[in-house]
């Protein structure tokens, strides 16, 4: 079939790769103003309807719009394929799967994350954020939100349509636009691979601190169990009875340091689950998105534009063919007819995949507006290791001094250990 218009080649043109004051294709944005956009927060609200169904509503809450909505899993199904319908050519985020039986507690605690983290990346998006879908979904407080979605909907065509720069789309790309698509897809593809690497890894060490203050603490109760017991001492062990219960009373005592050990190592893991593992995740669900619109790009518009394309050369030769086999001058009208309309559709067609990479292009941008927020991440996993360590320390260095009790014994047991600065010479 015929390679559409957009992929072909086009000499460079100064006045093109010079980009205007005001190029409506760049996006002057930084991060902090991205964030700073909104702070949705999305909570569960549990709620049991009948003797043996229940579902789960979320409270969603908007600093930007000042507003608290309830909102069920479906709800933001509806809203999800309404933003892909007005927004074909933008970074959709996915929805996290739906689960309809045996949802447990992590599964409903890791859905309420990904819904979280799908809201804010929404809530943040240039277009999506001034749109009117987006205020009814996070404001809009009656009973049936999706029919409201829905009827928003009706009768108003995507972005294509309702966007004054959509015809004129394919001035504001750069020359080499083809080549830049396949350089940045390739990019972001390396990127996702590596962060979706340091993700699992990130996951590993949060799921060994809780595995850590749980040892922690059953370490601290055995010892305490140790202390209580009530066993009766033998006979022939009478000459050391002094020592045992010395020990025992010493050891009763240990486990509230064991347990405070524990809460520090369990702090450290969730903190880090939030402060590192929720933006890594954050992060991979928008470069997920930009991925999956990459593929409705290929797939999409520019499939449609080759099979336009590929349906008019057919009806050509359907009429070269009708032409010179002489046939009524009707059926060749009826003919030249429907190619005018293909043309029509050629052109729309060819017009929505410039629009299609001119949004790409936008996108990508946005991809990178987010990078600095590796930063973020890395600060705040460093800023808990500093701290966790710190606290742990000290109750550690705490705890040093109340183990010396335990060997306090007659002539000839063994010596208490030694803080290691104990070991060095003096200079």
């Amino acid at each position: 079939s015929p390679v559409p218009p957009v992929s072909e080649p086009r000499a460079p043109d100064a006045g093109r790769m010079q980009v205007p004051p005001g190029n409506p294709l760049l996006l002057s944005l930084t991060l902090q103003e991205l964030l700073a956009r909104d702070a949705v927060q999305v909570e569960l609200v549990p709620e049991k309807k009948g003797l043996f169904l229940k579902h789960v509503e979320y409270e969603v809450s908007s600093q930007r719009f000042k507003s608290c909505v309830y909102r069920r899993y479906n709800d933001f199904v509806v809203f999800h394929e309404t933003l892909l319908h007005k927004f074909p050519y933008r970074m959709v985020p996915a929805l996290p799967p739906k689960r309809m039986l045996g949802a447990d507690r992590e599964f409903i605690e890791a859905r309420r994350r990904a819904l979280k983290r799908f809201i804010n990346l929404v809530a943040r998006h240039p277009p999506f954020s001034e749109d009117v879908i987006l205020k009814l979904f996070l404001s809009f407080s009656g009973p049936d939100v999706q029919n409201k979605l829905k009827e928003s909907a009706q009768c108003v065509g995507d972005e294509f349509m309702n966007c004054k720069l959509a015809a004129r789309a394919k001035d504001f790309l750069p020359a080499d636009i083809q080549t830049q698509f396949a350089m940045s897809r390739e990019l972001i593809r390396n990127i996702y691979n590596s962060f979706h690497k340091l993700r699992d890894r990130a996951e590993r060490m949060v799921s060994r601190a809780i595995d850590n203050a749980a040892d922690l603490l059953i370490f601290g109760k055995e010892l305490s169990a140790l202390g209580s017991d009530t066993t009766p001492l033998p006979s022939w062990a009478s000459l050391n009875s002094g020592t045992w219960g010395s020990l025992k009373q010493a050891l009763k005592g240990l486990s509230v340091e064991f347990a405070l050990l524990a809460d520090k190592a369990a702090q450290q893991g969730k903190q880090e689950e939030n402060d590192v593992v929720e933006k890594l995740n954050l992060f991979l669900d928008l470069l997920q998105s930009y991925k999956d619109l990459c593929e409705r790009h290929e797939k999409g518009v520019l499939h449609k534009h080759q099979r336009a394309l590929h349906k008019y050369s057919l009806m050509k030769r359907q009429v070269m063919s009708a032409a010179a086999q002489s046939r009524e001058p009707e059926a060749v009208e009826q003919l030249e007819s429907r190619i005018v309309e293909q043309e029509n559709v050629i052109q729309t067609m060819e017009l929505r995949n410039y629009f299609s990479l001119y949004c790409l292009h936008q996108e990508t941008q946005l991809v990178h507006v987010y990078l600095p927020l590796t930063s973020h991440i890395l600060g705040a996993f460093v800023n808990s290791q500093i701290q966790g360590h710190k606290e742990m320390s000290k109750v550690w260095n705490d705890l040093q001094p109340k183990l010396r009790c335990l060997f306090v014994g007659p002539p000839g047991a063994p010596a208490p250990p030694r803080r290691p600065q104990d070991g060095l010479s003096a200079h």
